[in-house]
């Protein structure tokens, strides 16, 4: 559904029921989309964060690039310490 930007203002109650529902809601300005309205449920799934680390563990970073904590805490000591 798309609604413009007037309409979604007077009828913002009515297309949150809809987003809950799992439509999704397009607002447009002008008949330009400018915003996307979804439930909230569907950005924050369950096991979204589960798939992320286990996709991070089957493609880990190229030798050349990895760093040790302390490798890691001295560059950020090192551009705070740029920025004094």
């Amino acid at each position: 559904m798309q609604i413009n930007i007037l309409d979604a203002k007077n009828r913002l109650s009515q297309l949150v029921k809809y987003a809950q529902a799992g439509e999704e809601v397009v607002i447009a300005n002008r008949g330009q989309p400018v915003a996307r309205l979804v439930a909230e449920h569907a950005a924050t799934a369950p096991g979204l964060g589960a798939d992320f680390l286990r996709w991070l563990d089957e493609h880990p970073l190229p030798a050349h690039m990895r760093r040790d904590h302390e490798a890691i805490e001295a560059g950020i000591a090192a551009e705070r310490a740029a920025w004094e």
